[in-house]
């Protein structure tokens, strides 16, 4: 399996998926998400999940990897950019903006992509992607540690996308 995103240039993720874009929630948090696309998935994937994590915010955040963005029941193999804002068919959880670093956002405006605004230097940001077995039992909103507990044992295939987003 592999995962590619148009939004990706020579290993720089583009302007308009973080903090020097055009698309903000109320309390200025990027929105508008990166594509994606997926080729040669296992046979027998029923579903696809997403992770996209900052472990470059450790040392910013006090001790843990930002998450930006948190998906499940992906069941098809390519997003547009912004469809963690436009589509209906996938689930998504709630993003590390809902913590005391992110000003603790509402769940409901953190259960969507929440870009990359790196505080201090250009950050390595990375689109972890599942190949999974089933569709996962999770709601919107889930957390990091649900979506790891229902992916259990159900993982045939996982990639890392990796992108460096500028500050």
């Amino acid at each position: 399996m592999i995962a590619t995103s148009a939004g990706i240039i020579n290993g720089i993720i583009q302007d308009q998926y973080g903090s020097r874009g055009e698309h903000f929630n109320e309390n200025g948090v990027p929105t508008f998400s990166l594509p994606l696309k997926i080729a040669n998935a296992p046979v027998n994937t029923a579903s696809f999940a997403i992770v996209l994590e900052d472990k470059d915010a450790y040392p910013v955040t006090g001790g843990f990897a930002w998450i930006h963005w948190l998906a499940a029941n992906i069941t098809r193999s390519e997003l547009k950019d912004n469809e963690s804002q436009t589509a209906g068919d996938f689930i998504q959880g709630t993003n590390s903006w809902t913590s005391l670093q992110g000003n603790q956002q509402s769940k409901e405006l953190s259960c969507y992509y929440g870009g990359m605004t790196p505080p201090d230097k250009a950050h390595v940001y990375e689109f972890h992607v599942f190949a999974l077995d089933k569709l996962l039992n999770l709601k919107k909103g889930f957390l990091l540690n649900e979506l790891y507990h229902e992916m259990d044992g159900h993982i045939l295939e996982r990639y890392t996308l990796k992108g460096i987003y500028k500050n």
